[in-house]
């Protein structure tokens, strides 16, 4: 089995990490693993996403062009992502940006107000890993626990912000339970 996601933002939304946690647990499990990301020339406020393929079998190429599943945290990359996507997939939408639904009614739509939860939680700056939780509890492509020990490790020199990530990620995860 292989699935493609594209995880889509603005710059500094962490979309390229909400990535990259994934992509590394995946690479614990022994899969196989591409994470690509793509930014603009500006980091913050400019487009940034990046897609990540876990896959039973080796990987033919990085370069998707319909991706499966879309983790998309504003307007512009929910319009330009959700109409490439392959029927059947999954689009995990951040309601807190965007106010619209996919125009399609051949995939199934798990609507996350991230940054009202990750405010909550303690920080705005965390809707990404509430959208992670959530394509996790929808998808349970890697186990959870499995995650919450890559947020560990990717913030091992800022151990005071594990606490909040990793409340962010259940927070979401609660949510793609409900509708996975």
């Amino acid at each position: 089995m292989q699935v493609e996601i594209v995880f889509a933002g603005f710059g500094g939304q962490g979309v390229l990490l909400a990535g990259k946690v994934l992509a590394e647990v995946g690479m614990k499990m022994g899969k196989e693993v591409v994470w690509l990301p793509s930014y603009g020339p500006e980091m913050r406020g400019g487009t940034a996403n990046c897609t990540v393929i876990i896959s039973d079998e080796p990987i033919a190429s990085p370069i998707i062009s319909h991706p499966r599943d879309i983790v998309v945290m504003n307007r512009p990359s929910l319009e330009k992502f959700s109409r490439a996507q392959r029927p059947g997939g999954m689009a995990i939408v951040n309601t807190s940006l965007i106010n619209i639904r996919p125009e399609r009614n051949d995939i199934r739509v798990v609507e996350v107000p991230a940054n009202e939860i990750a405010i909550a939680a303690g920080t705005g700056r965390a809707a990404n890993m509430v959208m992670l939780g959530a394509y996790v509890g929808a998808t349970d492509i890697v186990p959870i626990d499995a995650v919450f020990e890559q947020v560990k490790e990717e913030f091992e020199k800022r151990p005071k912000l594990v606490p909040v990530n990793v409340k962010c990620i259940e927070e979401g995860y609660k949510i793609g339970k409900q509708v996975g």
